[in-house]
């Protein structure tokens, strides 16, 4: 079985802060499928065991963000597709607010470490979680390395941009099909236009 230390190997290699193009690799490779095939060949029991809440990693700041990372990431390669993906993301959301209060997060080394601890923030449904995902966002960009702020900012907006569409529709469309809720007019006219927040790229 996976230790904290190694999932945090995995998911954050040496040297990903390099320049801002080796970082730039390294989002691909972390929101673009990337690590796919390595979660479906090493993680997938350590996956399943974190769901049965089976894995006692919360008690340090990186055994916390670990448990995140295997919950609210790897659940999405590895049920990619069904309503599974998301099954994970209210025990993920606990886990960085209770992580927030306890001063986990605060603890945490680097900008990539926090942004990963708060992600299940920017996965939610509710407005409140998704408007402080932003507000922290937004703060990691100016302790991002100088090199690396404009992928941060890249971030911060993507947040936003999350926010904005359960502002505007109350849910995520495009999670509609995979768990069997109907889309209303507005809502297919958004996914027909394709511009959805979780597939842009950053342009630099």
């Amino acid at each position: 079985m996976a230790t904290p230390e190694d999932i945090l190997a995995f998911w954050f290699p040496p040297g990903l802060d390099a320049d801002e193009e080796t970082h730039r690799l390294q989002f691909q490779w972390w929101f673009r499928g990337g690590a796919n095939e390595a979660i479906f060949a090493r993680y997938r029991p350590v996956l399943e065991a974190a769901c049965r809440g089976e894995l006692q990693w919360a008690k340090t700041p990186r055994g916390r963000l670990a448990l995140i990372i295997v919950l609210d990431q790897f659940s999405r390669t590895v049920w990619q597709g069904t309503a599974q993906a998301y099954a994970q993301d209210s025990s993920a959301q606990q886990l960085a607010l209770e992580g927030l209060e306890c001063g986990h997060y605060d603890e945490l080394a680097t900008v990539w470490e926090k942004t990963f601890f708060v992600l299940p923030l920017g996965h939610a449904e509710q407005i409140d979680l998704l408007d402080r995902c932003v507000v922290l966002c937004e703060a990691l960009v100016p302790d991002a390395p100088a090199h690396l702020q404009r992928l941060y900012a890249f971030s911060a907006s993507q947040a936003q941009g999350h926010r904005d569409v359960v502002a505007r529709f109350g849910r995520q469309p495009h999670r509609n099909a995979v768990l069997g809720r109907t889309s209303t007019d507005e809502e297919l006219a958004y996914l027909a236009a394709g511009e959805l927040v979780h597939r842009r790229s950053f342009q630099g």
